[in-house]
């Protein structure tokens, strides 16, 4: 579990960071998108409306040393839950590779968004931001296939893949 700050303020909300957490198990990925000004039990309620409610309380969490996640409400959190809270080393980023390597990926996203303007308009007309865009980017991670596994995130951690319109259609 990682996060993005510094961008540009984006969705009804005008959010300017993201929480990214990656299952390590499945690889699946989740993006959580916030306000960078948001203390620690805002974090934590959104953390458990979006994550825990709809994935079950993780075992472990691997986080970085930011002051932020460190907070005496995650520590009593995570106590509460029974989930035991690991450090990533000072100075090695590897310990949280796996969400390191997504922030980039995500990075990489938004850059290639903001490359074509601030807002997006797709075929219909309809303006998306960053912000929009993020649960069609997850969807289109957690269905492609990763290259550890093999198989896509979803299959991994549901057993299916999910299905689309396109799949429904009669031939």
């Amino acid at each position: 579990m990682d996060r993005v700050t510094g961008l540009v303020p984006g969705g009804k909300e005008n959010f300017n960071a993201c929480l990214i957490i990656v299952d390590r198990f499945s690889k699946i990925m989740r993006f959580l998108p916030y306000h960078k000004e948001d203390t620690a039990m805002d974090t934590a309620m959104s953390f458990w409306n979006n994550i825990i409610s709809t994935c079950a309380v993780p075992k472990i969490i691997i986080r970085d040393r930011n002051p932020k996640f460190t907070f005496e409400f995650w520590t009593s959190l995570y106590d509460m839950l029974g989930t035991k809270l690991a450090f990533s080393t000072a100075y090695h980023p590897q310990t949280d590779g796996l969400a390191e390597r997504m922030i980039q990926t995500m990075k990489d996203i938004v850059r290639r968004f903001y490359a074509y303007g601030k807002e997006y308009k797709d075929h219909e007309g309809y303006t998306h931001e960053w912000a929009t865009l993020l649960p069609a980017v997850q969807l289109a991670y957690n269905t492609s296939q990763h290259s550890t596994t093999g198989k896509t995130p979803a299959l991994v951690e549901k057993g299916r893949n999910p299905s689309f319109p396109v799949h429904h259609l009669k031939k």
